[in-house]
């Protein structure tokens, strides 16, 4: 990442030398800890996970696999941190259930408040099932999790379970 902009505020003597200390406490310079408070690393790889399902469609599965994984290594408030803005790109409508209803499944298992973007994702207009057999039909029907089988997605697995 090329750096070729800074960014400057007015702030008490106090309040500098506390940020000084709360950096020299983290092991990092003042620009890398404020830099990190604003945009944290679980942040920056959820948005850029979400750029891999607008970028690399065919690979969605593996795309959701690493959120899974990124949801999970994630304590309450950090994921909350992690996921309050919504995805920086347009995703397809799937796409956008999914994901919404991992946020909310996620964010329910961890007690924390789903961010709102998640409830301005318009569900599938269609259902969606995790089988082509119809014989399992029924079984996704009752057992998906609710934040999926609102949104029209029918599975049987979801963030801190494995297929």
């Amino acid at each position: 990442m090329n750096k070729t902009h800074q960014l400057q505020i007015r702030i008490s003597a106090e309040d500098k030398a506390r940020i000084r200390d709360r950096a020299a406490a983290a092991g990092l310079d003042v620009s890398k800890w404020v830099l990190q408070q604003v945009l944290p690393p679980a942040e920056q790889r959820f948005q850029a996970m979400c750029r891999e399902l607008v970028e690399r469609p065919d690979e969605r599965s593996y795309a959701f696999a690493e959120l899974h994984d990124l949801f999970q290594g994630l304590r309450g408030q950090e994921f909350e941190r992690a996921v309050r803005y919504p995805p920086e790109v347009l995703l397809p409508p799937f796409e956008a259930n999914y994901l919404a209803a991992m946020v909310e499944y996620a964010s329910k298992s961890k007690g924390v408040c789903p961010p709102s973007w998640t409830s301005v994702v318009a569900a599938l207009d269609e259902p969606w099932f995790a089988s082509s057999l119809t014989s399992l039909r029924l079984y996704l029907l009752t057992q998906s999790p609710p934040p999926f089988r609102r949104r029209n997605l029918f599975i049987d697995a979801s963030v801190g379970q494995r297929v």
